[in-house]
């Protein structure tokens, strides 16, 4: 199956919103086609029945994760190493399972590949949910299935950055060390600022934070990290220049 082919079937496969549960749900650890838009679809019944089948086959917290992107307000993610998950291509996100430990079977891979196709209908419903994303030049250096594979998610980066609601900022090597480096940061902003929820993506699995202290210091590690970055117009550049030299 080519590239396109691929995000074809997980785009035809995408949902909609996710039945929503008052809990604080964990971000998946990790996070080709350029040709893919996943568009939700509005039945709930629908969506409802793809979580049970989904319960069957993933851990309780990746379905929850849905629930919490589906209704967060807004979006801000900070990575080193991985591409933030809702911006991942199918055959990247494939490689990215396959480093986990231990070792995921090919149907496991299979259903996290999809799964995470589906989250990603958030950032391409009618309504969309805002994104921003700070990415290391690490994360868009790191070969995850090799040159062809990243090129192509770079390409990706490209398309989706071009949307008015997602913003994608770099930090080059060159901007040296700066606050909250060597961590994943994934902020889920709620309705009123209380309701926000940290995520930090461990090795040792997901570790949430959403006492008033916590939510301000990791407010205020991205506001420092989105100052570090590069602008979103360098940023397109710069990814540019990278997905050009592989």
């Amino acid at each position: 199956m080519s590239a396109g082919q691929e995000g074809e079937r997980f785009a035809a496969a995408s949902s909609g919103p996710w039945p929503h549960r008052h809990t604080s749900p964990p971000h998946d650890r990790h996070g080709e086609s350029h040709a893919y838009d996943p568009q939700p679809q509005p039945q709930a019944h629908r969506h409802h029945r793809r979580r049970e089948e989904y319960r069957e086959v993933l851990p309780g917290p990746l379905l929850d994760l849905a629930e919490v992107e589906q209704h967060a307000r807004r979006l801000r993610t900070a990575v080193t190493v991985h591409i933030p998950g809702l911006l991942q291509t199918p055959e990247y996100a494939r490689e990215v399972f396959r480093q986990d430990v231990p070792e995921l079977s090919p149907p496991d891979i299979e259903h996290r590949i999809s799964f995470r196709i589906k989250r990603q209908a958030v950032l391409f419903r009618s309504t969309p949910t805002p994104h921003q994303a700070v990415v290391h030049e690490a994360a868009l250096r790191m070969q995850f299935g090799g040159a062809d594979v990243t090129r192509r998610q770079l390409r990706h980066l490209l398309d989706t950055s071009e949307r008015e609601h997602i913003g994608i900022r770099v930090i080059p090597f060159a901007a040296g060390t700066f606050a909250g480096s060597g961590q994943s940061i994934y902020y889920f902003a709620g309705a009123v600022s209380r309701l926000d929820t940290v995520n930090l993506d461990q090795s040792h699995g997901p570790v949430f934070l959403d006492s008033a202290a916590q939510l301000e210091k990791y407010r205020v590690l991205l506001g420092r990290m989105e100052s570090t970055a590069l602008g979103e117009t360098e940023s397109r550049a710069f990814i540019h220049d990278i997905a050009h030299s592989l």
